[in-house]
């Protein structure tokens, strides 16, 4: 089965490899990955999720050097940036509506299920993490998605946002569940 990722995230992955100059990525990347690189990524388009996995791996080795935490506010930076490119997914102060929103968006940016919120209510929500990544890359999106989620309930009102994974496929569950528990301005 081909799994693809949408541009506008693929493009965050070659904004970072184009930016550190000073890395010889093909140490990391294989001639077919490197042609991105070089061309122009349209953010419509849909880009290989087996070339978003070693981008993801070369990153993780190379700029975050193995820093999960690192990963982890990463993902809290592209919030804002893909809400700029979305305003719509945002629904000031009210988490619940803004993660409804990003359901349905969700599939904007994957070809497959990804990403699934199983568990839905007014301070909490259960997110099935399921990229397919062997276990390194698995880890890391995980941690990018919780990053993600923390400040997207943060912009859209939740308050004291906690994130906590329950299960984690990395290392030998199913599948990888993120807990975040939020509470709303009295």
């Amino acid at each position: 089965m081909s799994r693809n990722v949408k541009g506008v995230l693929f493009a965050d992955y070659i904004r970072m490899i184009r930016s550190q100059k000073d890395i010889d990525w093909a140490r990391h990347l294989p001639p077919e990955d490197l042609v991105y690189v070089l061309k122009k990524i349209v953010p419509t388009a849909w880009y290989p999720m087996e070339t978003f996995e070693r981008l993801g791996n070369a990153i993780l080795k190379e700029v975050a050097l193995g820093d999960l935490d690192a990963v982890r506010m990463w993902g809290r930076f592209s919030v804002d940036q893909l809400v700029a490119s979305f305003p719509i997914l945002l629904a000031k102060g009210d988490p619940v509506e803004t993660l409804m929103r990003f359901r349905v968006h969700r599939e904007t940016f994957f070809d497959f299920q990804a990403l699934a919120l199983s568990t839905l209510v007014q301070d909490h929500v259960h997110v099935v993490v399921s990229y397919y990544m062997g276990a390194t890359a698995e880890e890391a999106a995980s941690f990018q998605t919780m990053g993600f989620f923390e400040r997207l309930i943060e912009l859209s009102g939740g308050l004291d946002v906690h994130a906590r994974f329950s299960q984690k496929s990395w290392a030998g569950a199913p599948h990888t569940m993120l807990e975040v528990d939020w509470r709303m301005p009295d």
